[in-house]
């Protein structure tokens, strides 16, 4: 499991351990935490760029790769450190996995491949990335892809939604969700961009874990992982303050250039060919979020 120690990896690791498999954590903790990888897995602290020694000692049967540079503001600035690790890096983790016959499961992004939408984007939709992240998780999707059909293996890109809940820490490529509950937290109050209008599909955090267990039993594919339902900035704001039960006014700010306005996925395929769809609701995933961000 790389960026097993991270916020949506440690919550896979969770559900491999809870159903009795044998699971080792790659990690170079740049952004994941010791603290976040459950008794039972093993911690080998690396880099995703150099995976051979780790993997060839593990020999797994199947590598689900989190470990990320998933920052898009980062991606702009340094995009060649962006290609670095998510293109490099999973061209490396490949070639390990080839070693020992290892299925990968990438963990890739929906909104940051598909670009703004004119209503839920299927696994076909045109894809039309707005940072080098996007294009770099979508060169990372081809290259599994490309290995399938070269190698006859059996990878699955799994593109996530909006995801939230706990462990997400507001730092770094976090989530509104947990920006918006720390600052409430913190006695702050939370800064929306525009005029709030803007959507997303946001997924728990437990329902991605699920979707990526779901994905070990299936042969290759490229699979949506989100909720399919939209959600205003304004509409997640009042449902984090229900939530919270803390009501505060939030502050407005001038639209960052480039941001989507709308953004959401089709998870039908999903549902056919994994048996995959969400079972917690916002309101009750943000309740549990507000439990662990509170302390």
């Amino acid at each position: 499991m790389t960026g097993g120690a991270g916020f949506i990896g440690s919550h896979v690791v969770d559900a491999l351990i809870a159903r009795g498999d044998e699971v080792h954590v790659l990690d170079d903790l740049s952004t994941g935490y010791r603290e976040n990888v459950p008794d039972g897995a093993a911690l080998q602290v690396g880099d995703i760029r150099e995976p051979d020694e780790i993997v060839d000692a593990v020999k797994p049967d199947a590598i689900l790769h989190f470990a990320a540079q998933a920052n898009v503001r980062v991606s702009v600035d340094r995009p060649a450190h962006d290609a670095e690790i998510n293109i490099f890096g999973t061209l490396q983790i490949l070639e390990a996995a080839r070693r020992h016959d290892a299925m990968v499961v990438l963990a890739s992004t929906g909104g940051a491949i598909y670009g703004e939408c004119d209503g839920p984007a299927p696994e076909s939709a045109p894809r039309r990335p707005l940072s080098p992240y996007g294009t770099s998780k979508l060169a990372a999707e081809e290259y599994l892809a490309t290995y399938n059909r070269l190698y006859g293996t059996r990878h699955i890109s799994l593109r996530f939604a909006n995801v939230y809940g706990p462990r997400q820490v507001a730092h770094g490529e976090a989530g509104v969700v947990a920006i918006f509950m720390e600052t409430l937290r913190d006695g702050g109050r939370p800064r929306i961009y525009g005029d709030g209008t803007q959507t997303r599909d946001y997924v728990y955090v437990g329902d991605v874990a699920r979707a990526t267990v779901a994905a070990l039993e299936r042969s290759g594919g490229v699979f949506n992982v989100g909720t399919g339902i939209e959600t205003s900035v304004r509409e997640l704001y009042a449902a984090i303050e229900r939530a919270s039960a803390i009501e505060r006014a939030a502050e407005h700010a001038p639209q960052r250039l480039g941001e989507l306005q709308r953004s959401v996925l089709d998870i039908s395929l999903a549902a056919r060919e994994l048996g995959w769809t969400p079972a917690v609701s916002l309101d009750e995933g943000l309740a549990r979020t507000w439990e662990w961000v509170k302390g």
